[in-house]
Parts: structure tokens; C-alpha cells; sequence
């Protein structure tokens, strides 16, 4: 019984380091320990998609309904700025093909590797100059797309050329927002107007589509909305961070679901094709792009792997909704309203633009403790103002909240090290009797009143807060690049001179000082390893986790001290 508590110790600590391999393979693109490897991809389906949807090309071109090659279509890019969004729209088809955002800019990724080369050959890195995060843009295939189909004929796509119709370029100091017009030419008789509408302060941008009749015979054509982009993946800024990257869906029916992009080359694309709500989006680390149609009304979805297209390189897939209009007589017209959003993960204002978008938020499989864990955090952070002392104020509500317990817990570790040299002289004197000796622990530990496996409990409990930390502050843009004090300037990162995590160990050691020491000299030896090790790996962890963990050492150290003291324990 003396050893219990180690023996869990041990196997909480053998548990991180697998889960935290499993990790760093996910990270390099390797498969996972828990999941099967992925098969070769399947053949890209050909044709019209489920819906009517043309099958699109990554460069805007459409396989069907196309009259004329789409490489000589014209082409022209026109930019909106506006003071949180730089836009790119190309005439042809009306594509979003590019969405810059200003407030927020690129971080270096320096590397360990990189660090150490640079100190060898004594010169300094190249300067790094942080430019705007990009969403669409043509590196990743990225567009945002809309089109009709429906009818007997070819109508308006994301292929056909269209016109702008002059207007401001730029959101102006006192205007509120901007708009850019643009009109296909008859197609099949219809006629699409898009109109895009971008308002100051938003990362929505407003997406009407009016479609005209011009024709002589009825028709009932479908819009179709939807994101294109190819299969790389985007990681977060520190190892052993598998966040997910790729399309997502969303209805009241079955909520909130992801599909990787290896599961639509496999064909498993299992999603609710019908309801009368929800939305599509693009998810990755820190940021998103979605379609959004608030309004209930049917609508069908798709999630599928695009064909191939000479000299695209890579894999392209797509996402969409496809809404059914009501049948136009000649001369008549409607309009079809959307919302498009291209912007940061900020989980209280996502869930205001619609049902459950707040969930684009990768908190991987601890989103039922992440969640409150964030919800505490940003109230904490609204009275503190500093994301680092908000991390410090966390771990001492959570010390106060779990003061009993751990006070419990270290009574019962300040008793074992104060009965350990009567412990050992009794596994010495008896060291021919295991059974006897066995007997003779188990009756010090009632006279005691020594539970061994007491000083567990407390860890077992602050091991799932702190993988769900982990989570929040990789998972979380308001994180991003976001200072503490002196040389932490992000703590969505790791620590570039490794300060912290040099302190966690020093402090993770001092406390195997204070724990009763293991009866076997292997496994003493063992205690005092276990900190370094578990220092070196947080060389590479966020800041933030490592202040996290920091602090929980200190405030336990001072707690434990304390009680030592009281008990007359040195």
C-alpha cells in the first residue's frame, strides 16, 4: 500500500506521454495511435452534385453548364476595404477570392532548432514582418462561391463572367458600410444580380441575390452557396496541436458536425442532407469562413471531393447549401439573402451571428470542460484586463475551491514522511516477511490515520483542467498574441527563452523534496525524474499552460510548507 500512490502517479504520467506522442505524430502528419491509418483517396465523383450543384473548379471554372472555355472568360479583381476586412472579388463568376484581415497578424514560429543553429553560427534570425492573416486566398484554393442551377438549360454560376457596377471601393471615415454590385448577363434567360454589403466592424459580409426572369417561359432555379479550398492542413503555433482543419455543418437536427477531409476521399460523408436550417463553414486553427441563411426554409447540403484540374496541384473540396426558389413566371423576379463570415473564432460574438457557430471552436475532445473553463476565463479577463493574470487569478479560485481536499491530501503526505523512518526500519527489520511487513504498514497507516492513496485524488482531479486549459489557450484568438508581462509577449505560444518552464521544473522538484520519499531507491530516483521530464516537455508547450501549471505549483508548495509546518514535519 505504501507505493499506491506512486504507482498512479507513474501511470498518470506514462498516460500524458503517450497521449501527448499521439499528439506530436498528429502534428507531423503522421496517423494516430487510436484511429486506423487512412486509406488511398477514392476517386473524385464526377458530375453534378447532389442538388444540381455544377461541379466547380478550384479556378472558377464549371465543367457543366459551360459554353465557352473559362480561361478566356474576362476577368477582373476589384478590393473592398473596409476597417476590418480586405476583400477580393473576381468578376468572373463574382467569387471571393481573397479576405485579408488587418487586426489580425501572422506570428514567427521560431523553432528550437532554429534558435540553437542561430546561437551556433552567431548571427541574428531574419527579421520577421507579421503581415495580415489571409482566409481566401489562391495559395490554398480558398473562395467563397455562389451560382443558380435548376431548369432545362444553363443558368448564371460561379463561372460566368459579371459586370461591376460603379461605386465607393473603400469604407470612408463616417460611412457605415459599402456595397459592390455586380450583373451576369442573361444566361438561359435568367439574369443574377449579386450585391455584397460590407459594414464597418463586421466580419459578416451581406450577400443578396436577385434573380430575373428575362426570359419567355417559366423557371425554378436554385442558389447554391458554398466554400472551396484544398486539403492542407493548418496547425496550431505550438506542438502537440492536432486542431482540426477542414469543413463543418450545422442544422437542429444533429447539430454541430465535422467531416475530415480523409473521410470525404473515403466517401464517408455522413451528414443530414435536408433541413430547414443551419449553415456550412471552413474551420481552422483560430479562424473560419461560413455561409450562413438564418431564416428557416429548406435547404440541402453537401460536402464533397472536387475533380481534378490541370495544373492545380493537390486535392480541392467543397461545402454548400442549395436553396430552391420559387418558380419565376417571365418578367418576374426575387431575391435570396445570405450572410457570408470570414473571420476570427470569437466565441461570444459568433454565437450571436447564428445557432451553434460558437462551436467552429476546436476544444477537441474536452469541449464539456473547456467550455465553462473559457466562460470563467472571459469573465475573469473582463475585471482583470491581462490574459496572463487571468490565468494566475484561475488557478487560485480553483485552489480555493479544491482547498479541503488538497489540504486533506497533503495531511496525509506530511504523516507518511513523518512515519517514514519508522516505515523503513520496519521494512529493513522485516524485509525476510513480506507478509508480516504488509501487516505491520497497514497497521502504522490506522494508527496514523494515513490514507496512501490520498494524495491522488487532488491530481486526478486537476489533470482534466489542465488538458482542457490546453485546449482553451490553443483554441482561443483572443489568446492570440496576447502579452503578459516582460519577455511573455504571447501566450498562445512557447516561452522563446524558456524561462518559465525552467521555473516549473525547479518548482515540480522542490516538491518531490517536500513529498515523503519512496521506500525503493529506484523508485526515489524515479520521483526525481519524473519533474525534469515532464519539464523538458513543457519547453514546447504555450506559455499560458506553463504559467498555469506554474502557478498550481506555488500555491501548492506554500499550502504543503504550510501544513508541514503545522504538523511539526521538516
Amino acid at each position: 500500500m505504501t507505493d499506491i500512490r506512486r504507482t498512479v502517479l507513474w501511470m498518470v504520467f506514462v498516460m500524458s506521454l503517450v497521449l501527448l506522442w499521439d499528439g506530436w505524430q498528429k502534428h507531423n502528419g503522421q496517423p494516430s495511435m487510436f484511429s486506423p491509418t487512412p486509406r488511398a483517396a477514392a476517386p473524385a465523383p464526377q458530375g453534378a452534385a447532389s442538388g444540381g450543384v455544377p461541379t466547380p473548379t478550384v479556378a472558377g471554372a464549371a465543367q457543366a453548364p459551360a459554353t465557352t472555355a473559362p480561361a478566356a472568360a474576362p476577368s477582373e479583381k476589384i478590393t473592398i476595404r473596409t476597417d476590418v476586412l480586405t476583400v477580393t472579388v473576381d468578376t468572373l463568376g463574382g467569387d471571393i477570392v481573397r479576405a485579408e484581415l488587418p487586426k489580425y497578424l501572422t506570428s514567427p514560429d521560431p523553432t528550437v532548432t532554429d534558435q540553437l543553429l542561430q546561437m551556433v553560427r552567431l548571427k541574428d534570425p531574419a527579421p520577421f514582418t507579421p503581415e495580415p492573416v489571409v482566409l481566401f486566398n489562391a495559395a490554398q484554393q480558398y473562395r467563397a462561391q455562389t451560382g443558380l442551377v435548376g431548369g432545362s438549360g444553363p443558368l448564371p454560376t460561379h463561372n460566368t463572367p459579371m459586370t461591376a457596377v460603379a461605386g465607393e471601393r473603400e469604407l470612408k471615415a463616417g460611412q457605415d458600410e459599402v456595397q459592390l454590385r455586380l450583373e451576369s448577363a442573361e444566361v438561359g434567360g435568367v439574369k443574377l444580380v449579386k450585391t455584397y454589403t460590407f459594414k464597418r466592424g463586421a466580419y459578416t459580409v451581406g450577400v443578396a441575390h436577385e434573380v430575373v426572369n428575362a426570359g419567355t417561359a417559366p423557371v425554378t432555379p436554385q442558389v447554391y452557396l458554398q466554400l472551396v479550398r484544398d486539403g492542407s492542413t493548418v496547425t496550431g503555433g505550438a506542438a502537440f496541436t492536432p486542431s482540426f482543419t477542414g469543413p463543418a455543418v450545422y442544422n437542429d437536427k444533429t447539430k454541430f458536425k465535422t467531416v475530415t477531409f480523409e473521410d470525404v476521399d473515403k466517401n464517408k460523408v455522413d451528414i443530414e442532407k435536408q433541413a430547414a436550417d443551419g449553415w456550412v463553414s471552413m474551420i481552422q486553427h483560430y479562424f473560419a469562413s461560413a455561409w450562413l441563411v438564418n431564416e428557416a426554409g429548406n435547404r440541402e447540403f453537401f460536402i464533397r471531393k472536387l475533380p481534378g484540374q490541370a495544373g492545380v496541384r493537390g486535392d480541392t473540396y467543397a461545402t454548400g447549401m442549395v436553396f430552391t426558389l420559387p418558380t419565376l413566371a417571365p418578367g418576374a423576379s426575387t431575391t435570396q439573402k445570405a450572410t457570408l463570415f470570414a473571420g476570427p473564432q470569437e466565441e461570444n460574438k459568433l454565437a450571436e451571428l447564428a445557432p451553434g457557430l460558437e462551436r467552429v471552436k476546436d476544444y477537441g475532445m474536452l469541449t464539456i470542460l473547456a467550455e465553462p473553463l473559457f466562460w470563467l476565463l472571459d469573465k475573469l479577463h473582463g475585471i482583470i484586463g491581462n490574459w496572463g493574470w487571468t490565468i494566475v487569478a484561475l488557478v487560485l479560485l480553483l485552489k480555493i475551491a479544491l482547498y479541503g481536499l488538497n489540504a486533506s491530501a497533503y495531511k496525509s503526505m506530511a504523516r507518511m514522511k513523518a512515519v517514514a523512518p519508522r516505515i523503513n526500519e520496519m521494512k529493513e527489520r522485516l524485509k525476510d516477511n513480506p507478509q508480516q511487513m504488509q501487516q505491520e504498514m497497514m497497521k502504522i497507516y490506522r494508527e496514523e490515520k494515513i490514507n496512501p492513496i490520498g494524495g491522488c485524488l487532488p491530481i486526478f482531479l486537476q489533470m482534466p483542467i489542465f488538458m482542457a486549459l490546453y485546449w482553451v489557450l490553443l483554441s482561443t484568438v483572443e489568446m492570440r498574441q496576447a502579452p503578459w508581462i516582460f519577455w511573455i509577449t504571447d501566450l498562445s505560444v512557447r516561452d522563446p527563452y524558456f524561462i518559465l518552464p525552467l521555473l516549473m521544473m525547479l518548482s515540480s522538484l522542490f516538491q518531490v523534496w517536500l513529498n515523503p520519499p519512496a521506500a525503493d531507491p529506484m523508485q526515489q530516483k524515479m520521483m526525481w525524474i519524473m519533474p525534469v521530464a515532464f519539464g523538458v516537455m513543457f519547453f514546447v508547450f504555450p506559455a499560458g499552460l506553463v504559467l498555469y501549471w506554474l502557478t498550481n505549483n506555488i500555491l501548492s508548495i506554500a499550502q504543503q510548507w504550510m501544513i508541514n509546518k503545522q504538523m511539526g514535519v521538516n
